[in-house]
Order: structure tokens, then sequence, then C-alpha cells
């Protein structure tokens, strides 16, 4: 079938579906989301987006109140008519609709959109690659709001150059990258940039570090500037559509690429558990 949708409990194909002229997401982008991978319509770490996803309506005073058992149900129903294979669950909650005012109203009722399309998982030997870009967004980077316009700028420059991504830095300091967290590793240990309001907390970097300390790999989380990133011992992208993959370039300067070993085996354990949560190899 594609891409099909969902809005507030009708299902059909996406691109036929409606919402609201005046839904506060078209004017004002005021919504929260969250992307799942789906293998073969098993979500993967489904609870931990759902997580997220309530936090980022509590903290954004977004009244969702739709029960979390009654949402997953919702997206069963929406799987069971998705295609099979490697797919990509996206959900949004929105205000609501009221009319066009910066001021929202406290009685809005949430509106629920979601859908399901085909993805393109990249291989683990993918050769990833950054541009460096001023980190020009606003803070509030820890709420995954789809206020995205300086992601979409940030993303589709990295795309005319021919990068994969950009490496997001507010004076020396990384923060993260468009759509995707940047970790390294120096010295056998994964340090990762602390989570703040500059920073998404990522779904796969928080399994990527609960499985490096389950199989004895030390992880730290602190600001590191951009020089160490670039004198690292390897670069890592990671998020629900890319999976982990190594960084090989910034700036069009090789880099990385000390320690593929432990590189390769913080990829294998990541896809070790997704084949454990989905049964699904990628």
């Amino acid at each position: 079938m594609g891409a099909i949708g969902y809005f507030n409990g009708e299902i059909g194909e996406l691109k036929k579906l409606k919402i609201p002229l005046c839904d506060r997401s078209v004017f004002f982008g005021d919504a929260v989301y969250d992307a799942v991978l789906v293998l073969n319509r098993c979500p993967f770490a489904l609870d931990l987006h759902l997580d997220r996803l309530y936090n980022s309506c509590r903290l954004t005073e977004i009244v969702f109140s739709m029960p979390r058992d009654t949402l997953k149900s919702e997206i069963g129903r929406l799987l069971a008519e998705a295609d099979v294979g490697e797919t990509m669950l996206y959900l949004q909650v929105t205000r609501g609709v009221a009319p066009r005012k910066h001021e929202y109203p406290q009685d809005a009722t949430a509106n629920l959109i979601m859908y399901v399309s085909p993805i393109a998982v990249p291989p683990r030997d993918k050769r990833a690659s950054l541009i460096r870009m001023e980190d020009l967004r606003f803070q509030y980077c820890n709420i995954k709001t789809t206020n995205l316009l300086p992601n979409v700028f940030a993303a589709q420059r990295a795309t005319a150059v021919g990068a994969t991504e950009v490496l997001f830095h507010r004076g020396d300091r990384v923060t993260e990258a468009a759509h995707s967290s940047i970790l390294m590793l120096k010295n056998s240990v994964l340090v990762l940039p602390p989570l703040d309001e500059l920073i998404l907390p990522g779904i796969t970097r928080a399994i990527v570090k609960q499985l490096c300390e389950e199989n004895g790999i030390p992880t730290e989380e602190r600001v590191f500037s951009v020089d160490e990133l670039l004198n690292a011992d390897e670069i890592l992208l990671c998020s629900t559509t890319k999976n982990v993959l190594r960084v090989f370039e910034v700036d069009g300067q090789p880099k990385g690429g000390k320690d593929e070993a432990l590189a390769m085996r913080i990829q294998n354990i990541f896809l070790d558990e997704v084949y454990k949560q989905t049964g699904v190899r990628v």
C-alpha cells in the first residue's frame, strides 16, 4: 500500500487524509512528534519512544489524554494495514484546533496524527560524512517539537554538498546533528554529550549507552569540543533511521578510523538488540 496515515482514529491513504486548517500545528508548529523504526510490523523500542512523546507533551503543556495502552492499540491498528519490511512509524500530537492566536487555549483538545511509510535503513558499512555548522536552533532542543526549520536548512545544506549530516556546534561545543546524535570513541571510551536543553535525548543514543555499559565498554557523558571530536579515534552517528554509523570524513577531511574493532562491536551489539526485539536482521 505504501504510506498510510491516521488522524484521530481514521486510517487511510496518507495523501488523501486531511487535518483541519486551524490546527495549531499548521500556523505555529505547535506539536510534538516521534519516529519509530518498524521491521515487519514490529516496532523497535516503542516504549522508549512513547516515554519521550508523552514527556514532550508535558514539557510543551499539550494535554494529550489518550492512555498509553489505547495509543498502543491504535498503533497496532495502523501497523496491521502497513507493508512489511523496513518502515517508519511517525507520531505527532498537536495542541489541537483553535482560532489563530499566539496564546493557546487551555481547553484545546489534542489531535493525533500518525503514518507509516517505507524507509531504507543504511548498511552498517556506509561511509558517513559530516560538515560543520554553527548551531543556531532555539534552546528547546531537548523537546521533540515540529519547529524544525533550522534542522531543515542544515540537512538540505549537507545533502547539497553530498554529506550525510551536519556537525552542529555552539561556539566550540559539539551538540548534535540535524537529525542524529553524535558520539565519539577516545581511548576505548564511548563519549556522549551531556543531555541538557541543547541536546535531544535520542532513543538510539540511550540504547547504545546502556548496551555498552552492559557489555563492559566504558561510557562518559561530558561536553567536548570540535577539535576533540576531529581528533577522536572514531566518530559515530546514531538515530532511529540510521541505527549506528561510523563517520569517516568531516568537511572533506578523513577522520576517525583508529578503533575500527570497537566501533564495529558497538554496531553489532546494537543490531543484535534490534534483532532481539523485532526478529529481523538489518
